[in-house]
């Protein structure tokens, strides 16, 4: 961004792991806040499942003709999305605000996120058919609305995105996440999870470079570990220099003490081990 909009440090909360964050983890972030301009993306996968027992069970995830996974979303569906989103942002913004950090709520679909159109074919009783699914996947982003952004002040993005019908649509909060860091020039992506490392045959991984992450990806990984390296490598793609998985304090999981880093290394830098 410009010299009157620094680059932010853009960190996606994992809805699944939202309510294992005590007091020094949200004291550490405010601290680094203070510093640094903050992008929060955060996920609802949790919350959605609260709301409703429907949202856990195996008919409201979606397999394209590529195998790749996203929830069945309907118009009531985005309401959903949207109440459930509205009440951790009081959350969210509330510690964050306790803390001195002066904070505000987007919604991506408010003219900051666009979207493509969409997959229409998903796999239903072992059938490809045809269904009206409101997902696209990340076409742009517009960081205007992102103009308060400094040092002491977070924003809080929803990660719903508009679509050139104008439909109000949902994206990967992961992918989301890695479309604002490049946008907004961000170096550091912090993906903050339930899981303290990327794991590879049982073994946790601190260092890796892109290349050995797209291949463990496309081999190895599953379910949200999969999205994750999937956005790490879009995130590299678009001049972000760094991206950090992990579940620990935002402090450490930039300075490399835990958590796994990956880089946009040419040659595999994969290393193992829970400590840096």
């Amino acid at each position: 961004m410009s010299a009157q909009h620094p680059a932010p440090t853009v960190v996606k909360l994992g809805g699944s792991c939202l309510d294992e964050l005590d007091g020094d983890w949200w004291d550490d972030l405010a601290r680094h806040a203070r510093d640094r301009s903050l992008v929060l993306v955060h996920g609802w996968s949790k919350p959605l499942r609260r709301l409703s027992a429907r949202y856990g069970e195996p008919s409201a995830i979606l397999r394209d003709r590529y195998g790749n996974q996203s929830r069945w979303t309907t118009p009531e569906v985005i309401d959903d999305i949207k109440a459930v989103s509205a009440e951790l942002a009081e959350v969210v913004l509330g510690r964050l605000e306790a803390r001195g950090v002066t904070t505000e709520r987007l919604l991506g679909s408010d003219g900051l996120v666009s979207a493509g159109e969409g997959e229409r074919w998903w796999w239903r009783e072992k059938r490809l058919v045809e269904l009206d699914n409101l997902v696209g996947p990340i076409t742009g982003v517009d960081v205007s609305p992102l103009k308060h952004i400094r040092p002491g002040h977070a924003c809080l993005l929803t990660p719903l995105a508009r679509n050139a019908a104008g439909q109000e649509v949902n994206t990967d909060a992961d992918r989301a996440a890695a479309a604002i860091a490049g946008a907004t020039g961000a170096t550091d992506l912090v993906l903050v999870t339930d899981v303290a490392h990327l794991l590879i045959d049982g073994e946790p991984v601190r260092r890796i470079g892109r290349r050995e992450a797209a291949a463990f990806r496309d081999m190895g990984a599953k379910g949200g570990m999969r999205k994750k390296l999937r956005a790490a490598g879009e995130a590299l793609d678009q001049g972000v220099e760094r991206v950090v998985i992990g579940s620990a304090a935002v402090t450490e999981l930039l300075a490399g003490r835990t958590g796994t880093v990956i880089t946009d290394a040419q040659a595999p830098t994969h290393t193992s081990g829970a400590s840096a």
